[in-house]
């Protein structure tokens, strides 16, 4: 009989749990891609424009209050807190997210075994000196005075996010391929594997020989490749927690 989710997570000790915006969308955040994704309705500020002109960095500011102000309530669901426990069972090598709301950390997943691709949108970072801070104070003061927040040294102000056209940070790439060249699973959670180079390590986690499982309710950019263990179209919230909940109880 083919293994199903719960024995391949039952089976392993180092899991790369590779996620997107999927297991988000239960706690109340809108995807950015796939069907009704904000980017298929908004356009993006690139990262040049925002350094360059004013009126971008008020664009920017102006959208991201939007979500702040819709979403910043958000809390950490059953599948945060699915993957939390799999770190308390010391069967995680590493949660990758391409997600920037912050709900891993918020929902306990140490931040040695966390790399936020993107970044994240719970600070704010200084373009000149890389000062980082709490969003609620720029957030506030952006919407009082419509100019983009500046820190202490004069620099821009920006969400701790990876803008478009700007580069991901080295060094969280280096450990999220380090994890997956030494992982003996790879879950790719809520994702359309379509951003690179972020869709690369899962994908590099497969070609170094670990069983790759794919779980997304839409199509991925994934699914035909040989390297693909098990691709399961289901709801992420009502298949990814009990999986992990009958694999911890029986494991051994």
């Amino acid at each position: 009989m083919p293994k199903n989710l719960t024995d391949w997570i039952r089976e392993s000790s180092r899991i790369l749990v590779f996620t997107g915006a999927g297991i988000s969308t239960p706690s109340g955040i809108p995807a950015f891609r796939g069907a009704g994704g904000i980017w298929t309705t908004r356009k993006p500020v690139y990262y040049q424009d925002f350094m360059a002109m004013e009126s971008a960095r008020i664009e920017y500011w102006q959208y991201k209050l939007e979500l702040w102000e819709e979403h910043g309530d958000a809390r950490p669901n059953a599948i945060h807190e699915a993957i939390v426990r799999l770190e308390q069972a010391g069967r995680v090598a590493m949660v990758v997210t391409q997600n920037i709301d912050g709900l891993h950390r918020a929902a306990g997943t140490s931040e040695e075994l966390l790399v936020e691709v993107h970044g994240t949108g719970s600070l704010v970072e200084c373009q000149s000196c890389g000062h980082r801070e709490p969003p609620q104070a720029s957030f506030e003061a952006f919407k009082k005075e419509r100019n983009c927040p500046r820190c202490a040294c004069g620099g821009y102000l920006k969400p701790a996010t990876i803008s478009f056209g700007q580069s991901l940070r080295e060094d969280d790439l280096n450990r999220a391929f380090a994890a997956a060249g030494s992982c003996d699973l790879v879950l790719a959670l809520g994702s359309t594997l379509s951003v690179s180079p972020a869709n690369s390590i899962p994908m590099f986690a497969a070609q170094s020989g670990a069983p790759y499982i794919i779980i997304n309710r839409d199509e991925t950019d994934h699914d035909s490749l040989p390297q693909v263990t098990l691709r399961l179209t289901a709801t992420l919230e009502d298949v990814f927690p009990l999986a992990v909940a009958e694999a911890l109880q029986s494991g051994v």
